[in-house]
């Protein structure tokens, strides 16, 4: 295998790799945020987008 051909397929791995660790950090942190939300709405904080305009 050549320098070059041994270079590609690092850059490669390592690229996959830092793909794959930001994908897990998305999902988990999105977890996390849903959980926020739902302790938020059983303690009683609503969104403001939820209340009803009154003219």
């Amino acid at each position: 295998m050549s320098a070059h051909a041994l270079y590609v397929t690092a850059a490669y791995g390592i690229t996959a790799i830092v793909l794959a660790g930001l994908i897990v950090w998305i999902l988990l942190d999105q977890r996390a945020r849903k959980r926020e939300l739902a302790e938020l709405e059983a303690a009683g904080v609503r969104r403001r987008s939820d209340k009803v305009a009154t003219p």
